[in-house]
């Protein structure tokens, strides 16, 4: 029996225990207060509550079927049987009662449209052909007959407000469920479409790995192997490392880049914020990539305030700035300039690199902003993965703060990061 089944019978049993109550209280009373009256007629008064005790009996075994049975037969033909013995109660209205109910409890068609016309039968000629009784309780005492129309239609009116607002309840419940089933629909379709996206970009970045990852290790078997078979003088073997070193900067950032992502995928959570000087910070790192500008020719202008703190984590800015300058330093024809700066900003700081490069168009920007995947060659022919700009944009969301990229196609682009202040 599901949830809505269970509140049905809370109502049936709830107008069960009621019928039962004053099907025995009234009988009783007047038999107390009408002496005139035969025993046995009160006795016969009282069938209909014994009914009452049956279904209650029957739910609570769990005999369901058979307790909608004893009420809506049972109880037709229990109180047209006080009828018929003639003694007339004033319960006439009662037959409403158990049509009303029989449309809302009884399922199958059939069983509801019987129950429902042996009611109306009942009501039909009991109160309609039937004139004539033995004991009429108006007569012997109005009070009670009144009390017993009012008592008919209060549960007619209870009966119908109780199956109102359960219908009302179980729309509403409907509806909700309906509310979080659209909602959990696009939660699936927008993990789906996540998914998706992440498997395409895996599938991508590790193509790229399996490929960049060759030149710096055959780089280095060659130049080994070179070493090993033909003796070469430290003049060729000089020649050739600033080639390997190359390919190992690459690499090696690759990597790095690479094992935070992951790390980033496995712990959502590992976020450390502190506060940092991010002048500081931009002047290690302007240290750190300074060969790789010096092979391009590429100045490299380190400004801003100092110190300038944040608060944010500090592994996180620090690769934000390292790939953001490489990036610049990628991008920048030889003889370029790049800026580098951090300055403070009510309620925070900022750090932004400045280029004099290629630029991004307009699509590529839209990519970049989406987090779809993309990445060219730079001007030197270096490769990349895109995997670095994407973690930029994460790690600054994750700090509080933002990554916003303003670019024009061969006028260079600036790329900025704002984050909170300690407070």
């Amino acid at each position: 029996m599901d949830d809505y089944e269970k509140r049905k019978l809370g109502i049936f049993n709830q107008l069960n225990f009621f019928q039962l109550v004053t099907g025995t209280v009234i009988p009783v009373a007047g038999m107390l207060r009408n002496h005139q009256f035969p025993m046995m007629a009160w006795i016969v008064a009282c069938i209909p509550a014994v009914v009452s005790i049956l279904v209650l009996v029957l739910n609570a075994r769990r005999e369901y079927y058979l307790a909608q049975i004893a009420y809506f037969v049972g109880y037709p033909i229990a109180t047209s049987f006080v009828y018929f013995w003639g003694f007339n109660m004033g319960a006439e209205l009662s037959f409403m009662l158990y049509g009303i109910l029989s449309v809302f409890f009884i399922q199958d068609l059939s069983q509801m449209l019987f129950a429902l016309a042996l009611s109306m039968a009942s009501y039909f000629g009991l109160a309609v052909v039937c004139k004539h009784y033995t004991y009429q309780l108006a007569t012997a005492n109005l009070y009670f007959y009144l009390f017993n129309q009012l008592l008919a239609l209060g549960f007619i009116f209870y009966g119908l407000f109780l199956i109102k607002k359960e219908n009302n309840g179980y729309q509403y419940s409907i509806l909700k469920q309906k509310e979080e089933i659209a909602q959990n629909e696009q939660l699936l379709k927008h993990q789906t479409e996540e998914l998706m996206m992440l498997n395409s970009f895996k599938g991508r970045l590790f193509s790229i790995i399996a490929h960049d990852l060759k030149a710096p290790i055959y780089a280095l078997r060659n130049l080994f192997r070179n070493m090993q078979q033909y003796d070469m003088p430290a003049q060729d073997i000089k020649s050739m490392v600033p080639e390997v070193v190359t390919e190992l900067t690459y690499t090696t950032s690759l990597m790095e880049n690479l094992l935070l992502w992951a790390r980033s995928q496995m712990r959502a959570d590992s976020v450390k914020p502190q506060p940092i000087d991010l002048a500081g910070m931009i002047e290690e790192v302007s240290r750190l990539l300074r060969l790789q500008a010096d092979a391009k020719h590429i100045r490299v202008t380190v400004c801003g305030d100092n110190p300038v703190i944040a608060f944010a984590d500090k592994d996180m800015i620090n690769l934000i700035a390292r790939n953001l300058l490489s990036n610049a330093i990628k991008y920048t024809p030889d003889n370029g300039k790049i800026k580098i700066a951090a300055q403070r900003k009510p309620g925070g700081a900022e750090l932004y690199v400045q280029d004099s490069g290629l630029g991004i168009d307009e699509e590529a920007l839209q990519k970049i902003r989406s987090n779809i995947f993309y990445s060219t060659k730079g001007t030197s022919g270096e490769s990349g993965t895109g995997l670095g700009l994407m973690l930029c944009r994460e790690f600054a969301v994750r700090n509080g703060g933002e990554l916003l990229i303003e670019s024009h196609p061969g006028k260079g682009s600036v790329f900025t990061v704002k984050l909170p202040a300690p407070e």
